[in-house]
């Protein structure tokens, strides 16, 4: 309730930045994906609030701390000014709006939440738009990357190319990689769906930090594949399909085969995560006795009835009787290993 207030609060106070950058993100076609970032963060928050929640405590240094740093970038935001442009504007402005908002998480629910939630909070910051420098050098990027992969392709398919920069000159048709052709919405679009794939379908920080990576590379491979499949079809079908429907709107098709490899990398990135958490269990299996090993090997057992945040386990009742099971198999084996040892050394000593 206390932060449900806050958050009404926040959209009447920031309401004229917010419906700015409302209509800013209808007007360029890579910040469409604006519009549905809070409602991802919040569905993030209730899909894991019984983790998020489970230590309340309010945090109020580092809430009021957070908030008002929020509120001062606000105010930089705001001034008047003509050196910057709307895009950075709004970036200073939203930066301080999803200040105040982590502020007022931060300070209904204290800081343990908030690490909880560091995630969907952190999430936020994709409301912000991205400075000029910064999106103007991505474009740069991916523009400049495209050409590469592309005239490689060109290389590949034994089509000749005659290449100045950014223009390819091919049979019958000329074309030029322009700052249009740099894929930035479906790439960012690409980047933000394997950052919420990772979250929701990967536990570990480098297997996450993987799948990341791995998407930077297919950025550029796939908008390279586009234009190549366009030009050779304007080349040896109809030149229309530089110009036509399938030019405007085939990133749909290309975005899907990206998913399409984003998906196996991810398959391959879980395996790799199964086959390292069951490593130490059996290895620890085969250890012969002693405290420092039981506490290990039941460290390994207990590990799986929990989730990864110690601070919240996950241990249902219904878990608790195979629990009990695995734990007392071991010392059992043990003992036996140790009675049958003392009874040897017992048949020694008696010869």
């Amino acid at each position: 309730m206390c932060f449900a207030l806050l958050v009404s609060g926040a959209l009447a106070a920031f309401w004229t930045p917010l419906a700015t950058l409302l209509a800013f993100s209808f007007e360029q076609p890579h910040y469409s994906h604006i519009v549905l970032i809070p409602f991802i963060s919040a569905t993030l928050i209730l899909v894991e609030k019984k983790r998020i929640f489970a230590h309340l405590q309010a945090g109020w240094l580092a809430g009021f701390g957070l908030a008002g740093t929020g509120l001062v970038v606000f105010r930089l935001g705001q001034r008047p000014t003509g050196a910057i442009s709307l895009n950075d504007q709004l970036s200073i402005t939203m930066s301080g709006v999803v200040l105040v908002v982590v502020g007022g998480f931060v300070l209904c629910y204290g800081r343990r939440a908030g690490r909880s939630a560091l995630f969907p909070l952190v999430f936020l910051v994709l409301m912000v738009p991205i400075p000029d420098f910064l999106l103007n050098r991505a474009i740069t990027a991916l523009q400049l990357g495209s050409a590469e992969v592309s005239y490689v392709l060109f290389a590949l398919v034994g089509v000749p190319v005659l290449r100045t920069g950014s223009i390819f000159a091919l049979p019958g048709v000329t074309i030029e990689i322009a700052e249009e052709c740099s894929g930035i919405r479906s790439s960012l679009a690409l980047m933000i769906t394997s950052l919420l794939i990772g979250h929701l379908m990967l536990r570990s920080t480098w297997a996450k930090c993987a799948l990341v990576l791995a998407t930077l590379p297919l950025l550029i491979i796939k908008n390279g594949i586009r234009i190549v499949s366009l030009s050779l079809l304007s080349i040896y079908v109809d030149p229309r399909f530089l110009h036509g429907h399938l030019h405007d709107h085939s990133g749909i098709v290309f975005f899907s085969l990206a998913l399409m490899c984003l998906a196996l990398f991810l398959r391959l990135l879980q395996k790799s995560e199964r086959r390292l958490r069951a490593a130490p269990v059996g290895g620890w299996s085969r250890l012969s006795g002693g405290a420092s090993s039981t506490r290990q090997w039941r460290d390994a057992q207990v590990a799986p009835f929990f989730g990864g945040d110690d601070d919240a386990p996950l241990l249902s009742p219904v878990a608790i009787p195979p629990l009990v099971r695995r734990l007392s198999t071991y010392p059992q084996q043990s003992t036996k290993r140790k009675s049958h040892g003392a009874t040897r050394r017992d048949r020694r000593e008696s010869f």
